[in-house]
């Protein structure tokens, strides 16, 4: 039986706004991709030219996410769960094996590892998240011009202090995760 490792890891668990992104990709043993690294330690430029080459490249690949209605019901670590699970449904290959970045792992159909700071030392995590940060860079540039005067599009909904004043100053929009404490803190 052929082995399908799959990499998974979230990006957008510490903002303030928008959804948690997760991103499954099932790395070609035989065609590998240089440069993969943690995403985080990859600059902006290096990342998007990385994304077309692994979507080609890849096995598989999927994206996963929870919006903030449900971070907000059931909390940021579950809400990252249930996406990463997301993610591995919309495979179009079933893996056999998951390398999930960090200390907690989703309930999957197959035997799991978790690795911390597996996106600096496996490949498949390192471009899913590659994928996931790309993902949802692009998509907090959308809500910035949307949401305008919040810098959405700078500091990507992280609790900035310009972000935090501008709750303050402007209210609270509809992607605001309301059980995270400075956006609570601007509903009173």
């Amino acid at each position: 039986m052929t082995e399908y490792i799959v990499g998974i890891d979230e990006v957008g668990r510490g903002p303030l706004a928008g959804p948690v992104v997760t991103a499954a990709v099932i790395l070609d043993p035989n065609n590998p991709i240089e440069g993969l690294n943690d995403s985080k330690k990859l600059t902006e430029k290096r990342r998007e030219a990385l994304v077309p080459i692994i979507k080609e490249r890849a096995l598989a690949w999927s994206l996963g996410r929870s919006e903030p209605d449900e971070i907000d019901q059931i909390n940021i670590l579950q809400a990252t769960l249930v996406a990463m699970a997301r993610a591995v449904e919309g495979l179009s290959i079933k893996p056999t094996h998951a390398l999930v970045d960090g200390n907690k792992a989703p309930k999957l159909d197959c035997t799991v590892t978790t690795i911390i700071k597996g996106d600096q030392s496996e490949p498949a995590i390192a471009a899913a998240s590659i994928i996931a940060k790309v993902a949802r860079d692009k998509e907090m540039e959308q809500m910035d011009k949307l949401y305008p005067g919040y810098g959405l599009a700078k500091h990507k909904g992280y609790p900035t202090k310009q972000h935090q004043q501008a709750l303050i100053d402007l209210g609270v929009t509809p992607i605001h995760r309301r059980s995270f404490k400075p956006v609570k803190l601007a509903l009173k």
